[in-house]
């Protein structure tokens, strides 16, 4: 393999990673003046840049330098006076110029041609992998392509055939299924177009125990969004449903009323009322009709 066919490799990788930090007494800290506040494309994540002069307002586009290359970015937040951490911090290059604007825009259209260059080389190679996006860096030394698969894939060959076409640096970067539906967008069931394109930055973990405590029939089809995994908005109640039925006994639990027993059928801890029934009968009723002694003023 040819020296630029090595060094491909070596920057490819299956799944973004930070690269290995370098020990405290090797690296070189340089000191800022001022810290700006930056945002890329359409993404609502803030990262942190130094610069020295107070000369950025928001909304100014700027040049950066991030650990992919030269990146074009958004000021989002004034400046502020930069406090040493300890942390390594990338600097703010430039305000963007007009050719940098053009450039980017000029960086679109060539990363659709490399797309389809790219899914061109997949399909003679047989691999078993699906191309979302391909992006340029700003000055094009370097382009990625992110992925989805099934599986990890062997992917040597194609990065010797996108070597030899493009000559720059090539980053392969495997997602997942939730991060295919961010990029990608669309609309959720509720109509709105969906939370992670819109404004979700990272993914909390969601469970099946977050639909159980808000008493939701478990259909997993209908509990999933279009990424195929549990949508991402039942975990933004679970919190006040857990507070609700702090206290309460379970679905099916037997209970006592009016000196008959009976089963606990359904509950809406919004509305406070409860179904219970046996073989002869069905009542609703208040959650304090039923547990006196709750206090249920609080919730």
């Amino acid at each position: 393999m040819s020296e630029q066919g090595q060094n491909v490799k070596k920057c490819c990788r299956q799944e973004e990673q930070q690269p290995t930090s370098t020990p405290k007494e090797q690296v070189q800290q340089k000191t800022f003046h001022f810290i700006a506040f930056i945002s890329f494309k359409e993404s609502k994540k803030i990262y942190t840049f130094g610069c020295d002069e107070d000369i950025y307002r928001v909304g100014d586009f700027v040049v950066v330098e991030t650990i992919r290359g030269l990146e074009l970015g958004k000021i989002v937040k004034e400046t502020q006076r930069f406090i040493p951490n300890g942390l390594e911090i990338k600097p703010v290059v430039r305000k963007a110029t007009e050719k940098d604007l053009e450039q980017v825009e000029s960086n679109k259209e060539k990363a659709k041609k490399a797309l389809e260059i790219c899914h061109e080389c997949i399909q003679k190679l047989g691999l078993d992998m699906h191309l979302i996006e391909a992006e340029y860096t700003l000055d094009c030394s370097k382009i990625i392509f992110v992925y989805v698969a099934d599986e990890r894939v062997d992917f040597r060959e194609l990065l010797k055939d996108l070597a030899a076409i493009f000559k720059c640096r090539i980053e392969l970067r495997q997602i997942g299924p939730r991060n295919k539906a961010k990029i990608i967008g669309g609309l959720g069931k509720c109509g709105m177009e969906t939370c992670c394109s819109r404004f979700l930055n990272d993914f909390d973990v969601v469970s099946i125990n977050m639909a159980k405590n808000q008493l939701l029939a478990l259909n997993i089809q209908k509990l999933s969004g279009q990424c195929g995994k549990l949508m991402c908005c039942l975990k933004y109640e679970d919190g006040q449903y857990k507070k609700l039925r702090e206290g309460l006994p379970k679905l099916n639990s037997q209970v006592e009323y009016k000196g008959n027993k009976y089963r606990i059928t359904s509950m809406n801890v919004l509305l406070q009322q409860v179904k219970i029934e046996n073989k002869e009968d069905v009542q609703f009723l208040d959650f304090k009709e039923l547990w006196p002694d709750i206090d249920f003023s609080d919730r």
